[in-house]
């Protein structure tokens, strides 16, 4: 579904994520003009989406944009760790603790 919002057309794709229209690229185009697609996503910082079959299929990204996300990815793992440690720690009883040299014994 197409919105023109401003004076400019998005596409509403299936998650509800709306993007320009002029930055989606069918498959067949970018094979014929990477080069300048690649050059036009240096200069302008904005990603292009690729379409296989009128679908979203991938989307081509400036590598600062990559690094920030890969960044945000990492950060966000660390945040889950850190959650999971809080809320382990707070059910911890050192009563429970078995010795190494218990452990030991039993094997």
């Amino acid at each position: 579904m197409y919105y023109n919002i401003y004076n400019t057309i998005y596409y509403n794709t299936e998650k509800n994520m709306l993007v320009e229209a002029k930055q989606m690229v069918p498959i067949t185009r970018l094979q014929k003009e990477l080069t300048q697609t690649v050059r036009k996503l240096s200069d302008s910082g904005k990603a292009v989406y690729i379409l296989k079959n009128n679908n979203m299929e991938a989307v081509l990204l400036s590598y600062q944009e990559y690094e920030h996300l890969k960044t945000l990815e990492e950060m966000f793992e660390q945040y889950e760790i850190k959650k999971m440690i809080e809320t382990r720690m707070k059910k911890y009883n050192p009563k429970n603790n078995i010795s190494w040299e218990d452990i030991k014994e039993e094997m």
